[in-house]
């Protein structure tokens, strides 16, 4: 495995969807309270050396009908969302600095000011996390990448609502479009 080197100023830490609504769900392989642990981590670690943390969650209007209802095999089954599902878990030691990104889709770049805010601060790499691996954190990596960022992905600061979703992300998707390293593989990393 190529070892990596990030530059904290051209680094931004985003990490999808930690909010209370989510992390109330079974995750696997790595239980929730784990990735919010890394995440916070990786967050205070980037953020003291002088780098970018984004905080996306995903947030639907109260009458519901900003959020996408497409037949499929398969649809979310949440109905209504408790009052608090949006809140972004208080672990994470958000800081004023800190930028959140309030998205309505799977991915953080669709209808968001996502790339503006990368874009002004001069972001060439980002390190992914957050939940779920292959629904949030893969559609947002998959438009980081076609938008030539530069990806690292925290495979333990990521989870999954099966084994095999993440797995699937994290050997046969991720690492066609960046580094896939575990928390403390990126802090060595983070000079």
């Amino acid at each position: 495995m190529e070892s990596i080197k990030i530059n904290p100023s051209k680094t931004a830490f985003v990490s999808i969807d930690l909010q209370k609504g989510i992390l109330g769900f079974p995750t696997l392989p790595h239980p929730s309270k784990k990735v919010v642990e890394n995440a916070k981590a990786l967050a205070d670690d980037l953020r003291s050396k002088g780098g970018f943390v984004v905080w996306v969650r995903v947030k639907v209007s109260e009458d519901g009908k900003d959020r996408l209802a497409i037949p499929c095999d398969s649809p979310m089954a949440i109905k209504s969302l408790p009052p608090d599902w949006s809140e972004l878990s208080p672990d994470l030691n958000i800081q004023p600095a800190d930028y959140i990104v309030t998205k309505k889709q799977w991915g953080a770049f669709y209808g968001t000011d996502l790339e503006l805010q990368l874009r002004r601060r001069n972001i060439e790499t980002i390190i992914l996390g957050g939940i779920a691996t292959s629904f949030g954190v893969e559609s947002t990596a998959r438009n980081a990448y076609e938008r030539n960022f530069r990806q690292i992905f925290a495979q333990d600061a990521m989870s999954c609502m099966t084994a095999e979703g993440h797995e699937h992300a994290l050997t046969r998707v991720f690492p066609r479009m960046g580094h896939v390293r575990n928390t403390s593989e990126i802090l060595s990393a983070l000079k």
